[in-house]
């Protein structure tokens, strides 16, 4: 039978090394024993983007990106997105299991009950220009949250563990709603605890001036879906720094707002704006053509195509079509979406993006979503941040109840000048 080990012969010194396989990886620590010399600190790995390091396990959410898999907890996305709903699969995410009837009802309630957020926070909101970009405010709320509940900082209490939780969960919203109006220079709405956890968010959003406002049914159940899809998506660039943040035992209002910062980077969670902005340059279906021969010759980017983890077309890409589909019907037809369907028809078409596993991912249709909606480009980002933080927040209760998680602190490979003396200000070229 086979052994679970890699064997390394080193070429400097002739020596070779046994290292034990596990789950497909190898122990970075079990390398530093590979040395020239004694006076050698020993082997290290060089992966800039950490594109081939598994910095954790986690039981969370399982991507098979060369077939186009997306499983939370075991359960494929399709199902969720279908049966489902948005504080269901929270809870299933945070806690590991699908919750009966009595504690979803619990979790409900505990939530509605939690999504006030205090005056400071408000006036904080509306202290910012009226034209600060909406994540900006978001992340510098949400970070604000650590001032206003100073005992976060007991991580290790579990009873406050779970109440910091129902809190970031409740609260996320009211402040994305809050940023939104503040934006918008309209009186801000309070949350309604006699409406779901998104009809309360819709109504917050959009109520003008109606006694008894409706959140419509279709783009509730969208939001549903929407806020499925983007919970968790693995050790992503900021579910990492999450982890990052989290590993030093800071509060984890502050964990929340690093990982809403990089989160906000064009890179990450800002794509579906980029989306939306390269649709809107494009302008007509009939300039697709042009349009994607000036991507081949290097000349411009298709946004929202491509993926680093999944190298077939994105499963959450199948599900938001067949919604935004559904939200059109209500809101009326969108010309942006001629232009992405257009787009989407042609790219796949062609070996150039076929051949580079450059197929649509969850922002090419997100941000057409939340333009039929009428939310501006800028709040898309914050409209991401929402629902992720429910899997920020379970990468972090998981990584505090590893044993085996420690301070993030990685190595780097020093490239600078070598030992020199310090040269005198007068004696300098």
């Amino acid at each position: 039978m086979a052994k679970e080990t890699l064997t390394i012969t080193d070429n400097r010194t002739g020596q070779s090394y046994e290292i034990p396989i596990q789950m497909g990886t190898i122990r970075a620590m079990d390398l530093r024993q590979i040395k020239a010399n004694e006076g050698d600190f020993g082997l290290m790995t060089y992966d800039p983007g950490l594109t081939n390091t598994a910095s954790t396990k986690s039981a969370i959410t399982f991507i098979e990106g060369d077939k186009g898999i997306l499983h939370y907890r075991g359960y494929p996305i399709e199902q969720l997105a279908e049966h489902s709903t948005f504080l269901e699969t929270a809870y299933l995410v945070i806690y590991g299991e699908l919750p009966t009837r009595q504690e979803l009802a619990a979790w409900e309630f505990e939530i509605a009950h939690h999504s006030m957020v205090h005056t400071n926070i408000q006036n904080l909101i509306q202290a910012f220009r009226y034209d600060a970009h909406p994540m900006s405010v978001f992340i510098s709320s949400v970070a604000s949250l650590s001032t206003l509940y100073p005992e976060a900082r007991n991580i290790t209490d579990p009873e406050l563990m779970r109440l910091q939780i129902v809190r970031m969960i409740a609260k996320v919203p009211t402040i994305a709603a809050y940023t939104y109006r503040h934006n918008q220079g309209w009186p801000i709405n309070r949350p309604d605890d006699g409406l779901s956890y998104l009809g309360s968010f819709l109504r917050m959003m959009f109520r003008m001036t109606e006694v008894h406002f409706e959140p419509h049914p279709v783009l509730e159940r969208a939001l549903n879906v929407l806020f499925m899809l983007h919970v968790d998506h693995e050790q992503n660039c900021s579910t990492t720094v999450m982890r990052t943040i989290g590993s030093s035992q800071a509060d984890p209002y502050s964990a929340l707002a690093g990982a809403a910062a990089a989160l906000y980077g064009p890179l990450h969670g800002a794509a579906n704006e980029a989306v939306l902005r390269m649709l809107e340059q494009i302008g007509s279906p009939e300039n697709v053509p042009a349009f994607i021969e000036k991507v081949k010759r290097g000349e411009g980017r298709l946004m929202g195509f491509g993926h680093r983890i999944y190298k077939n077309y994105d499963p959450r890409c199948r599900i938001i079509k067949k919604t935004a589909e559904a939200v059109f019907e209500v809101t009326g037809h969108n010309k942006l979406l001629d232009v992405a369907l257009e787009l989407e028809k042609a790219a796949l078409a062609d070996d150039y993006f076929v051949s580079r596993s450059l197929y649509p991912n969850v922002d090419f249709y997100s941000g057409l979503i939340y333009r039929a909606m009428n939310l501006p480009a800028n709040l898309f980002t914050v409209m991401f941040a929402v629902p992720r933080t429910v899997g920020w927040i379970a990468q972090w209760v998981e990584m505090l109840k590893d044993p085996e998680q420690k301070l993030a602190r990685p190595r780097q490979v020093y490239i600078g000048r070598e030992l020199r003396p310090y040269v005198s200000l007068d004696k300098r070229g």
